[in-house]
């Protein structure tokens, strides 16, 4: 088992690192075993509404430094930077190709409960979280890309890695960048957010948190 007291440790020590030693890079193995924890975050229905772009060339982080304010200077100085991206609506429906195929050839279920679990899926849609436009299933598919941001900061944290989450950006020139520059299809995929990891200059304050009685309701 492992010791619940390092989790804690790697939870407190754990911060929104503004930035990086340039001088020290993320070795192949843990930046793979951290996009590992990702790739094996849960979702609702396991569907895995996301894709993550690794971009390490300096050129295209020059891009997107124009249209991210918040990450400039961890684009200049992370060892490694993602993009995490969240499906559209033509990735999400209920009646999609993707949801089809994910169900029958990645989660290999059987015909009868692919049937019953799109319809399932349909239902949950259309009345129980009333995803009923583009703008919704896309937050929708967003709250779930944030299941492996989290992750990846927790392992990274674990492993004496630094990360910083990054909502700051301008969207509508974002997704041209992903369009023109990174070849990514924005009609199936948007920027849900950034992420960078690497190794810290600077040692953060201490760690402000409400305490537990605050946040938390026993009845």
């Amino acid at each position: 088992m492992i010791d619940k007291q390092k989790i804690l440790d790697a939870y407190n020590n754990r911060h929104a690192c503004k930035l990086f030693d340039t001088e020290k890079k993320i070795s192949d193995e843990d930046i793979n075993f951290i996009l590992q924890t990702a790739r094996l975050s849960p979702s609702s229905f396991g569907f895995e509404p996301w894709h993550f772009v690794l971009v390490q060339n300096k050129g295209l982080r020059k891009k997107l430094k124009d249209s991210a304010w918040g990450a400039t200077a961890k684009l200049d100085t992370a060892s490694h930077f993602i993009l995490g991206l969240a499906m559209k609506s033509e990735m999400t429906k209920y009646n999609s190709a993707y949801i089809k195929d994910f169900m029958k050839n990645v989660q290999e279920l059987p015909e009868d409960v692919v049937d019953s679990k799109g319809k399932m899926y349909e239902t949950f849609q259309k009345s129980d979280f009333d995803l009923t436009d583009d703008r919704k299933l896309f937050d929708w598919a967003s709250k779930q890309s944030y299941i492996p941001l989290a992750n990846m900061m927790t392992s990274a944290a674990m492993i004496g890695i630094d990360s910083c989450p990054i909502e700051g950006f301008k969207q509508k020139e974002i997704t041209t960048i992903l369009k023109n520059e990174l070849g990514i299809n924005t009609q199936k995929y948007g920027l849900s957010y950034m992420v960078a990891f690497g190794y810290r200059v600077n040692e953060p304050k201490q760690k402000k948190r409400r305490k537990l009685n605050e946040i938390i309701t026993f009845k």
